[in-house]
């Protein structure tokens, strides 16, 4: 029976969180006893947030900070493990099991992870490499049934994860045993612990949960890794390697205030800190400091989101969502873009990460919040989009230089990749053929950088305003650089007219910024069959209420899959890609735009409903701020530039 049925299941009392914030705005959720909550009421907000995800979606976030904190000896506040648990039972699924992502199929990788999780607040051998890595950490599995850790991984994702687990390999670092673990030995496998020979299933996992089969390159390259490991490797090396790879944890940590990237290299950075160094160090200390950020309470329970937060991301679209609206000289909202303006301020880059081996970021924005330490070229993007709109187009104080604006633009055109598109977080570095080596087993494409419509749009659309407000600042390389992206976007359309998007669901996100980027090259439907022909791909996945709706399948198959019910998201998606394009009747984006408004509730917003983002294809990601930032652009964009610009093309004809 599913845990959800249970009627055994704590909670906290929702009335005494709140949410706390640092001067570059962190986030953090702290829980007050009864006395401090009568001093210090609820907010309007905290009670909205606590009703929100953030990030959520992917099962090995919450289950990563877990283990890290077990093992690392930090005791777990009662009340985060109240919450973490009511998480952990919300979704699971009615067979009993956990998928990779909330939304997912039960599958050995997750239910794994789970179970040992709710025991510390199907068999376990052939569960994939990331659990392996986990499970042999904490002394539930054998070092000897686990790969070798891949020794070149070029995407920055993959890169800061294998970077810690490396050291912690390498060592065969494991946290000793105790009556728990123990107990778990004997729970999580179907035969005796002592018996099981791990290295048998070193290349063997469950076929419905491996998203890409072993090939002979990487099986012969791990069991040469193996060879020397366990025959050749002279100690001399093995101190050397571990003392590199501990400088750059260093570096990395220092780098982002120990926040590190993401949830999943936080956690291992915390355990290698932990093994490498003195168990109370400094470091050990301020990396449980800083996991509090990553923690997110809401209606369903305390999970980790996939960042410390989407704070810039978000803001920019909140920005963006504002002007297109034509509420940008309002009253009402000057002081709401007063404060996004300073927050963009304080968390844009003014220098380089003191790292050998890190993209410039000089100029740029990060995803969430400066201490993240991460430049991603979209963030940039819109982070430039947003400061142009508001310093020269709503007449806000120019306290972000131009100095510091040509930074992010010099940035910005050093992360053009060789195929002309524009990846994440940094230039592409390595072939493709690295992906044959490719041992997370769960995830595609997630060795290298690569380009991506969504990213590559983002990008040419800030060059192109930027190019607008400062025409003087390096003009022919600004225009090189918009040619040759707008060139990546053609060359990237599917034969059906749309674009593979790699960070919403799928096809109609990456449509509408493939079209949005092509309208700011001046390709319109006017002049374009490229763009014609992703305006066609939009007007056939229509559906009869007006609406659009595709399912996080897409992403996996990398075929159109409908979703049974329109999504106001999606449809904001699809519309806004028309006009974009200046689709000339305007009765299809009436349509989708009326279904909008019919879901609209009586104080402004908009219910949540299914999941939004996706990344490397297989893992879903919930972006709950979605539902409002583009369903209020699409409603304003149509009534203060569409249909006015439609009307003009008619008056000229």
């Amino acid at each position: 029976m599913p845990l959800t049925d249970s009627a055994f299941i704590q909670f906290t009392d929702p009335a005494r969180w709140r949410l706390r914030t640092n001067t570059i705005d962190v986030h953090f959720w702290h829980y007050l006893s009864e006395e401090e909550t009568k001093e210090e009421p609820q907010s309007f907000s905290e009670k909205y947030f606590l009703g929100l995800p953030r990030l959520s979606g992917p099962s090995f976030l919450l289950t990563g900070i877990i283990f890290a904190l077990y093992i690392t000896d930090y005791v777990i506040p009662p009340e985060w493990a109240t919450e973490m648990t009511r998480w952990v039972c919300r979704y699971q699924n009615d067979d009993g099991g956990w998928g990779l992502h909330t939304v997912g199929p039960s599958n050995i990788n997750a239910t794994v992870m789970y179970y040992v999780a709710l025991r510390i607040l199907g068999s376990a051998t052939v569960a994939p490499q990331w659990a392996r890595y986990w499970l042999a950490t904490i002394n539930l599995y054998k070092w000897e049934g686990v790969q070798p850790v891949p020794f070149e991984i070029k995407w920055i994702h993959a890169r800061v994860v294998y970077l810690p687990v490396s050291y912690i390999y390498a060592n065969k670092c494991q946290t000793p045993l105790n009556d728990l673990l123990l107990q778990l030995r004997e729970e999580i496998y179907d035969q005796p612990y002592d018996t099981i020979d791990f290295s048998s299933f070193l290349h063997r996992v469950a076929p419905q949960h491996r998203k890409r089969p072993i090939n002979k390159l990487l099986s012969v390259a791990n069991h040469a890794a193996r060879m020397w490991e366990w025959y050749v490797r002279p100690s001399w090396i093995h101190n050397q390697a571990n003392a590199k790879v501990r400088e750059l944890i260093r570096r990395e940590d220092e780098n982002t205030e120990y926040n590190d990237l993401a949830t999943v290299n936080k956690a291992w950075h915390l355990v290698a800190v932990y093994f490498s160094d003195d168990t109370d160090s400094e470091a050990v200390q301020r990396h449980h400091e800083k996991i509090l950020p990553y923690l997110w309470v809401n209606e369903c329970g305390m999970n980790a989101g996939g960042t410390n937060g989407a704070q810039v991301w978000d803001t920019e679209f909140s920005v963006l969502g504002i002007e297109e609206a034509g509420l940008g000289h309002d009253p009402q909202f000057r002081e709401v873009l007063s404060k996004a303006h300073k927050f963009l301020d304080v968390s844009q880059f003014q220098d380089d990460a003191d790292h050998p081996h890190r993209q410039r970021r000089k100029g740029g924005w990060p995803y969430s919040t400066k201490d993240n330490g991460y430049i991603v070229s979209d963030c940039a993007a819109e982070g430039l989009k947003s400061i142009l709109i508001l310093q020269e187009e709503l007449g806000f104080e120019k306290i972000v230089s131009t100095d510091r604006l040509c930074d992010c633009v010099d940035t910005l055109l050093s992360m053009q990749n060789p195929d002309n598109g524009f990846g994440s977080y940094e230039r592409n570095q390595a072939t493709e053929y690295l992906e044959y080596l490719n041992p997370s087993e769960v995830f595609e494409r997630c060795m290298v950088e690569y380009s991506y419509p969504e990213c590559t749009s983002a990008v040419i659309m800030a060059l192109k305003k930027f190019r607008k407000h400062y025409p003087d600042y390096s003009p022919d390389k600004i225009d090189a650089a918009v040619r040759a992206a707008l060139q990546y976007l053609h060359s990237c359309q599917e034969p059906d007219g749309s674009w593979y998007g790699s960070w919403g669901i799928c096809f109609t996100y990456g449509t509408m910024f493939a079209l949005e980027g092509l309208a700011a090259g001046g390709h319109t439907f006017a002049t374009s069959e490229a763009v014609r022909r992703g305006c066609q791909f939009l007007l056939e996945k229509q559906k009869v209420d007006g609406g659009w709706g595709e399912r996080w399948e897409s992403c996996e198959q990398r075929e159109y899959v409908e979703h049974e019910r329109s999504q106001v998201v999606q449809t904001a998606w699809a519309v806004l890609g028309l006009m974009a394009a200046r689709y000339p009747k305007k009765t299809v984006e009436a349509r989708g735009l009326e279904l909008i408004r019919r879901r609209q509730l009586p104080n402004g917003e908009w219910l949540q409903e299914d999941i939004e983002g996706i990344f490397n294809a297989t893992c879903t990601i919930e972006y709950p701020n979605y539902k409002m930032h583009f369903s209020i652009r699409a409603l304003g964009r149509f009534h203060h530039e569409y249909v006015p610009a439609l009307t003009q093309d008619l008056e000229a004809k």
